[in-house]
């Protein structure tokens, strides 16, 4: 499997306006069945979700019923749904084989909600793979550059 820093940064780019315009049943197509998501904690950034403390660690049956709930009026934290702005930036294919690329993103999210604005501010692990030529979302991990949650103390929203 041969891809281009380009194609990646163009699906990168597709995915975060997906996000922006809230369009989440679209967002997951772009996973695999079998997909991860997740967000370590700010103090332990390379913790290991089986031993240590993570914001979010999904599997695709979580992540499906993540995505149903923050569609759903009662889910008061996001309805409305904030409004955010994502900017992707030093991409990097850090590993490519015949079943995997690894690529490696820095990001910046704005969220805002109630006059309020929050920064998130890290950097994206993933394990992309081809199925059925299309380029798929294998494992998805958002490392948050971040010392605390404070001032957003939730991560309510898909970073």
């Amino acid at each position: 499997m041969t891809i281009t820093r380009e194609q990646i940064e163009d699906f990168l780019y597709m995915e975060a306006a997906l996000l922006d315009e809230g369009r989440l049943n679209e967002w997951a197509q772009l996973l695999t069945q079998d997909a991860t998501y997740q967000i370590p904690s700010t103090d332990i950034p390379d913790g290991d979700p089986t031993n240590s403390l993570f914001l979010v660690a999904d599997n695709r049956f979580r992540l499906d019923a993540r995505v149903k709930r923050l569609q759903k009026e009662y889910c008061h934290v996001e309805f409305p749904r904030s409004r955010t702005g994502r900017h992707i930036s030093n991409v990097r294919i850090v590993e490519q084989t015949e079943d995997s690329i690894l690529v490696n993103a820095n990001f910046v999210i704005y969220r805002m909600r109630y006059e309020k604005m929050d920064t998130f501010v890290g950097k994206y692990e993933h394990r992309f793979v081809l199925e059925n030529d299309q380029l798929k979302i294998k494992d998805r991990k958002s490392i948050l550059a971040l010392e605390s949650l404070r001032p957003q103390s939730k991560v309510s929203i898909i970073i």
